[in-house]
């Protein structure tokens, strides 16, 4: 793609960006809903609903471009930003507490709507040529997400098991080291398939930063405040400047990013089933026996999410095709409008000559 296109596709995101309706409202800020659930069940992808939902370059634009153009982007991440506190907070006091209880039926029905929603994702590469570059890309995706999970399984289970709080004594080089931990989860919010909690618990840190959030461990160990300065510091520096990177790739070679963007996604799904809290799951069962229930009812979710999705995803596409289909009447109509009229002008002449050539003659 030219620059000149680029420059094309930004103008139009501009567009994107300038009003909301109600239902476009509520729209971005379930989007951001789902970014915040992202931050505390394994495997969501806030960004693969942004694909669903047709805003993710509108999303990525208005991230990038926060500080340059501040009013119409914020106005524009407002729903979004409330939705994701929402997601937050509902993930730490409600999902997590389910996923304690019943984790491989919440995980199943996660594992569902994903998978559901799959063919959305999918639905970016339509008409793009599969070479071998973007097949590499592809597979490369897929693999990503699922080597992540098998190593914060092996590191889980090399710590053995241990439930001592990472943050229980807290030294100046662990300030400083979640600077960049906090800028790749940062990068985890805007790029497909990939999950923060999934990072976090690679390294060991998940755990340790839920349960910190109490008065108890407040008072006791005050210099977690810090921790959580330079994580969020991180966290923003890794959303605004790889939001502006992926903006800039997708004007360059869209097809090609979104190949790899695709596998992250699959690859996501199969990660949903293989993470340290899944794994804790599979052992359970290897040593007090298999709970049918507990498969039954995740398979049972599984399905409901699957479909459900589905039928949002089927839902959104009969609405592109007829904005689509009225975009294209909209053009027909004012090509129809001067074909009239240079029918009406060749009428004109053709009467003003002759009424010429009878005077000449005349």
């Amino acid at each position: 793609m030219s620059v000149q296109g680029g420059n094309m596709a930004q103008e139009s995101l501009e567009i994107a960006l300038i009003k909301y309706n109600r239902k476009t409202w509520c729209k971005s800020a379930l989007l951001g809903f789902f970014i915040g659930l992202a931050v505390i069940v394994p495997g969501i992808s806030g960004s693969t609903v942004a694909i669903i939902f047709k805003l993710y370059d509108q999303f990525l634009y208005a991230v990038g471009n926060l500080f340059k153009q501040f009013k119409k982007c914020f106005l524009f991440l407002l729903p979004i930003g409330i939705g994701m506190v929402l997601g937050v907070l509902l993930g730490f006091f409600t999902v997590e507490k389910l996923l304690a209880i019943l984790p491989f039926a919440v995980v199943g029905l996660f594992a569902g709507l994903m998978s559901g929603a799959f063919p959305a994702v999918k639905d970016e590469l339509k008409g793009a040529e599969m070479n071998g570059k973007r097949i590499s890309l592809l597979v490369l995706g897929v693999l990503i997400p699922i080597a992540i999970g098998v190593i914060s399984v092996a590191l889980e289970a090399g710590g053995g098991g241990t439930s001592a709080n990472a943050f229980a004594s807290i030294e100046w080089w662990q300030i400083l080291v979640c600077i960049p931990v906090g800028y790749v989860v940062g990068i985890t919010q805007v790029v497909p398939g990939l999950s923060a909690t999934a990072v976090l618990m690679a390294i060991g840190w998940f755990t340790s930063l839920v349960d910190s959030v109490s008065l108890t461990f407040w008072q006791s160990n005050p210099m977690i405040f810090a921790v959580y300065a330079a994580l969020v510091i991180g966290f923003l520096a890794g959303l605004f400047t790889f939001s502006k990177f992926l903006t800039y790739v997708f004007g360059r070679a869209r097809h090609t990013a979104y190949s790899l963007i695709v596998g992250l996604s699959l690859g996501s799904i199969v990660a949903m089933f293989y993470n340290p809290d899944t794994f804790a799951v599979y052992a359970s069962w290897a040593e007090n026996g298999v709970k049918v229930t507990d498969i039954v009812l995740g398979v049972v979710l599984f399905a409901i999410g699957a479909v459900g999705s589905y039928l949002l995803v089927r839902y959104q596409r009969k609405k592109d095709a007829e904005a689509a289909a009225a975009a294209a009447e909209k053009t027909i109509e004012p090509e129809n409008g001067n074909e009239n009229s240079a029918a009406v002008s060749e009428t004109e002449g053709s009467s003003e000559a002759s009424e010429t050539d009878s005077s000449e003659k005349k």
